[in-house]
C-alpha cells in the first residue's frame, strides 16, 4: 500500500479503500468538520453506523466535499435493536435517508447477537440483489458466527470488522477470514491510546521518526488489515494518514506481534446477548 487512496478488491469484485476515517461517538459539527478534513487530505473511506447518530452529518460533509459520489466509500451498519428481516430493511431506509445517498457502498450487521443475525443477513442479501448496497458484511463476528452464517446463506460476507490492535491480534479469526476470502477490518486500531507508552512501540517509532500511532497503523496495513482510526482533530487525522512513506521490517513486525495478550477494550461478541 503506497498511498491513502489505495484499494483492495472484496470477494464480490468491489474496490474498497484500505484506509479510512472512523466516526464512532463523533456528532454534530464535530463529525462534519472531521469528515471534511479527512476528505480534503485524501481519505476516501468513511465509516459510520446508525448507532453513532451522525449519519446525517456524515452525508452532508460528503456532499459538500464536491467529490464524485463514486470516489467516496461509505460504510454504515444495522444496529442490534433493528435486527430481523423486516426491521433491518426499515433500518436501512432510515440510514439511506439520513446519509442522503441512494446507494450505500458497504452495509454491515453491527453485532451478531444470538439468533436473529441470519434473518438480518437475508435482508442484507435482498438489498445487495436490488442494488441498494454495493457490498454486505458483518462486524464483531467470531469464527462460529461466520461458519453458521455461511452454512445457511448464499452470500459470503465481504468484510468482518472487529476490534483489532497489537494487544488483540485476532490471528485465528484473521486466518479464518483469509481462508474464506473475507476482508478483516480493524476498529479501535489504536486501542484508544492505551499503547502510547509501550517500550517496543516507542523504540520503533523513534527509529523511524514517527509517532507510536503511526507505527501501529503501519503495522496493521502491512498485515493487510483495512484500518479506520477515529479522530475528530484535523491535525491528528493528518498525522494518522502519514504512514505511507516508511516500512516496518520483518523484525519490527514480529516484535509488535509479540504484544498480543488477547486484551479487549470492548465487549467480547459472545457476551453481547440480545
Amino acid at each position: 500500500m503506497k498511498q491513502l487512496s489505495d484499494t483492495i478488491l472484496l470477494n464480490n469484485g468491489v474496490a474498497m479503500p484500505c484506509y479510512g476515517l472512523g466516526t464512532y461517538k463523533a456528532e454534530g459539527n464535530e463529525v462534519e468538520r472531521a469528515v471534511t478534513a479527512a476528505l480534503e487530505l485524501g481519505y476516501r473511506a468513511i465509516d459510520t453506523a446508525s448507532l453513532y447518530g451522525n449519519e446525517q452529518e456524515v452525508g452532508r460533509a460528503i456532499r459538500a466535499s464536491g467529490l464524485r459520489r463514486e470516489d467516496v466509500f461509505v460504510t454504515t451498519k444495522v444496529w442490534n435493536d433493528d435486527q430481523g428481516y423486516d426491521r433491518a430493511l426499515a433500518a436501512f431506509e432510515k440510514s439511506r435517508e439520513a446519509l442522503g445517498l441512494e446507494v450505500i457502498d458497504l452495509y454491515l450487521i453491527h453485532w451478531p447477537g444470538v439468533n436473529r443475525y441470519k434473518d438480518t443477513w437475508r435482508a442484507l442479501e435482498r438489498l445487495y440483489e436490488e442494488g441498494s448496497v454495493r457490498a454486505i458484511g458483518v462486524s464483531n463476528f467470531q469464527i462460529h458466527h461466520l461458519e453458521s452464517l455461511m452454512n445457511d446463506s448464499h452470500t459470503v460476507p465481504v468484510v468482518n470488522q472487529v476490534e483489532l490492535h497489537p494487544r488483540l491480534r485476532q490471528r485465528p479469526l484473521h486466518d479464518f477470514c483469509l481462508l474464506n476470502n473475507i476482508q478483516i477490518e480493524a476498529w479501535a486500531p489504536l486501542m484508544k491510546g492505551k499503547l502510547q507508552d509501550n517500550e517496543i512501540l516507542t523504540s520503533i517509532a523513534r527509529m523511524h521518526g514517527k509517532s507510536v500511532s503511526q507505527v501501529i497503523l503501519r503495522w496493521e496495513l502491512q498485515h493487510d488489515i483495512v484500518t479506520i482510526p477515529k479522530s475528530v482533530t484535523p491535525s491528528r487525522i493528518k498525522e494518522n494518514s502519514e504512514i505511507f512513506d516508511f516500512n516496518l521490517s520483518e523484525e519490527e513486525m514480529n516484535a509488535i506481534d509479540t504484544l498480543d495478550t488477547g486484551e479487549r477494550i470492548g465487549r467480547h461478541p459472545d457476551e453481547v446477548d440480545f
